[in-house]
């Protein structure tokens, strides 16, 4: 709701601005137009020219067009819509964002390795060494060298050379089937298309049987669909099979390699710390309003262990299951973990307590006939990670 209205308020600044500027053109072209015309009366009787009457005619035009009086309104209305924009502004978006965090004191060399290291996964090697030699974390320099070589690979992709990232393809070939990825047939499928568009039928025929065969038994359809591409060599772009010469198939691929290479290295294909800078952003707007309201009822977060309302972020910030007790509907905690009982079902410890009474007798499951005993059940272990947790179940 926020957003839509200061989109409107925006959209509302632009259309005076873009009513303003026709108005000034307008304005500037009569004006332009009354001269040419006095130019072309002097011109005109150059033997004897009557300046006065011509100059007196100009000047009563251009009273009558009267610029200042028609631009004057306009350009009012735009300074009011202005000077309700950054007000707007303000309203929506609260610029102290430093009330939605905690004081906790951080490792700032840490923090220095992990940015430095966020710079050498972007790309940025040179900006990466400044950084590293100035904040003296040169041990964040480690993975330069790994990363350096994938840009290397992807770059010579953009330039249709997939010699190189076959060539690692071909190196990790093991480790890419056992992650079910099948990046080495489609560098060999596009290698292949290259060939049969630039070199033609026969050059492509002998690519494939080199290095397609292979991949017959496990991708037999993949592989029939690219051998038809013979019949229509020379006129791929009007064939059925015109979307394997798609350039986004490059990028695509480009895409899948950076992924399997930083799979290769332990690493996330994501920079950590652009997921966390994205995942703060998001639940932003959500922890200010939070500080508001405790603001309002003078009460303070920094001692809280566990933030009173859930923080909603998209799947792709969800890395930890979350375990939510189904009797009290209670998040587990460190102080309240999660107990699985010898039927199966997990509870939570309270919950648990609740049921046995703190007595040693068995009580019923609430989610199936099983009599239960609190002393055999195994506690769980909860690891938070921000909002998230995982639960690990021991003795």
């Amino acid at each position: 709701m926020e957003l839509k209205t200061v989109k409107d308020v925006f959209d509302h600044v632009t259309k005076k601005q873009r009513l303003c500027s026709s108005k000034f053109h307008e304005a500037i072209e009569q004006i332009g137009h009354e001269i040419e015309q006095a130019l072309l009366k002097l011109q005109t009787d150059a033997a004897h020219p009557d300046y006065k009457t011509i100059l007196a005619d100009l000047k009563a035009k251009l009273k009558e067009i009267a610029p200042l009086s028609q631009l004057e309104p306009n350009q009012k209305e735009l300074n009011v819509a202005l000077s309700k924009y950054p007000k707007q502004l303000e309203k929506s978006f609260d610029p102290d964002i430093s009330k939605a965090y905690r004081n906790v004191d951080f490792d700032i060399h840490t923090i220095n390795k992990i940015i430095a290291s966020h710079l050498y996964r972007e790309g940025l090697f040179h900006v990466g060494d400044c950084f590293a030699n100035e904040a003296g974390v040169a041990e964040a320099a480690a993975v330069k060298s790994q990363f350096m070589e994938m840009y290397l690979i992807v770059q010579a992709m953009t330039t249709h050379n997939l010699e190189p990232a076959l060539h690692w393809a071909a190196a990790n070939s093991e480790k890419l089937r056992k992650n079910g990825s099948d990046l080495e047939l489609k560098l060999h499928r596009l290698q292949y298309m290259e060939i049969l568009q630039e070199w033609g039928r026969d050059d492509a025929l002998r690519y494939a049987r080199t290095y397609l065969s292979p991949f017959a038994s496990s991708h037999m359809a993949e592989i029939q669909k690219l051998m038809a591409c013979l019949l229509w060599a020379g006129k791929l772009k009007s064939s059925p099979y015109s979307d394997l010469l798609s350039p986004i198939n490059g990028e695509k691929l480009a895409e899948e390699f950076t992924k399997q290479f930083c799979s290769h290295l332990g690493q996330s294909c994501e920079s950590p710390l652009s997921v966390t800078v994205a995942a703060g952003a998001q639940g932003l707007p959500t922890l200010l309003k939070l500080m508001n309201v405790m603001m309002g009822k003078k009460q303070e977060w920094q001692s809280m262990k566990q933030l009173p309302v859930p923080i909603d972020l998209d799947k792709e910030f969800q890395f930890h299951t979350i375990f939510v007790c189904p009797v009290s509907r209670d998040q587990a905690t460190e102080e309240n973990p999660p107990m699985l009982m010898s039927c199966g079902h997990v509870l939570c410890k309270q919950s648990i307590m609740k049921l046995s009474k703190s007595s040693t007798k068995p009580f019923k499951c609430p989610y199936c006939p099983s009599e239960i005993e609190a002393s055999r059940c195994l506690l769980g272990e909860v690891n938070s990670h921000g909002s998230e947790s995982s639960v690990v179940m021991g003795k």
